[in-house]
């Protein structure tokens, strides 16, 4: 095949890569640029897609001697993942820009273009493994290393974008046996750092970056009865379950501490109480997709049914959080589709705008963009004040 290997500059993508190589597919190496100015991304340890990334990518490509690209995706980045990380903040909600990425730039954007060039698949550095069934439907699963499984920022693919994935690291049983084949292979990313964080915020500080990039204007710091506590720089700025800079003078009557419980953007309030307050049991998913053919119970689904039947799952909200078993069901109010999930046992910290991606065993069956999370006594946790 010819296959197309998204190469960041870091050991994972290049091992894959070389992968690749290895199982006789005709290789071409690519990089995203992604910021026109790329040296206001992270450097260094906690980087990707810097100018560094770039010649590390280039220097992986060389030593497997096979073509190696700079494509400029920074157009796209801005407007699918900049652009949506402070519409997002500004309406509220705690976005995941890295899952943005992997379903905006990654997987769409560069598929198309690989598929335009006759490029039969891409091929990426991440811990997830594709399976097919009997009946030769692809399946989005975990990978053999459940520690640094990625399947979480995957849940956004495709059932056409997972016929033409391909993830060599799916069956590596650690990340030291990759680094030790980078080593062996001579690659000099062997003992790169991982990166981390959000690459486009380059000191890490999130509220100083939303600052420069959107209006934020104080407003009321209040409980859940209404009573005012305080005053905020701009509620956008802060995220469900942030306990650190409330600022809020008077102590709580019981002297615990206060946490954020919900943003209301149009009012410009952000609630705070105790922390059991912030316990969830049900999760509204909007714009769900699924990573392959949806659950029979959706499949089961008429055009005049406005439930499905429900299905068991796990369900995870962050990339390296732990499933949560819970039970869920896919509704059509007014036409719009929307994953519900019951959890079986209450969480903490759930904000809309996290994705929540539901899976069964290992199988990842499909993800949604949390737009309510609340429990059943009390009132909406839901942004859309």
């Amino acid at each position: 095949m010819r296959v197309l290997a998204a190469m960041s500059g870091g050991v994972d993508s290049a091992v894959a890569a070389a992968r690749a190589v290895e199982a006789g597919h005709q290789v071409t190496g690519v990089h995203l640029a992604l910021s026109r100015t790329p040296g206001t991304l992270r450097t260094g340890a906690r980087g990707c897609c810097t100018i560094e990334d770039s010649r590390d990518a280039w220097r992986a490509a060389e030593k497997l001697g096979i073509p190696y690209y700079v494509w400029d995706f920074s157009e796209r980045f801005q407007e699918d993942v900049v652009e949506d990380f402070i519409s997002e903040y500004a309406a509220g909600r705690t976005p995941n820009p890295c899952m943005r990425c992997n379903e905006k730039i990654k997987f769409a954007a560069l598929l198309e273009k690989a598929l335009a060039l006759g490029f039969d698949a891409v091929c990426t550095g991440h811990y997830a493994k594709v399976v097919q069934d009997e009946n030769g439907h692809k399946e989005l699963h975990r990978a053999a290393d459940w520690a640094k499984d990625q399947s979480y920022v995957l849940g956004v693919l495709t059932a056409e974008q997972l016929d033409h994935a391909i993830f060599p690291l799916a069956e590596t049983p650690s990340k030291a046996e990759v680094r030790a084949e980078a080593e062996a292979r001579g690659l000099s990313v062997a003992n790169k750092p991982d990166s981390h964080d959000i690459c486009f915020i380059p000191d890490g500080d999130t509220r100083g970056w939303l600052e420069d990039h959107m209006e934020l204007n104080p407003g009321r710091i209040v409980d859940s009865e209404g009573d005012e506590l305080g005053e905020h720089r701009g509620a956008q700025a802060y995220t469900v379950g942030q306990r650190k800079g409330l600022r809020i003078g008077t102590p709580a009557p019981d002297g615990k501490p206060r946490f954020v419980l919900e943003i209301r953007p149009k009012s410009n309030e952000v609630v705070v109480g105790p922390e059991a307050l912030l316990s969830i049991d049900v999760m509204e998913g909007i714009r769900p997709s699924w990573a392959g053919l949806p659950p029979v119970e959706v499949q089961n689904m008429t055009d005049d049914d406005e439930t499905s039947e429900r299905f068991d799952v796990q369900v995870q909200v962050r990339a390296h959080g732990d499933p949560a078993d819970a039970v869920a069901w896919l509704t059509r109010p007014d036409g719009e589709e929307r994953l519900n999930v019951r959890l079986c046992e209450a969480q903490r910290g759930v904000a809309p705008g996290q994705t929540m991606v539901v899976y069964q065993g290992t199988r990842v069956l499909g993800q949604a963009t949390i737009d309510a999370a609340y429990a059943d006594r009390q009132t909406a946790v839901a942004g859309a004040h």
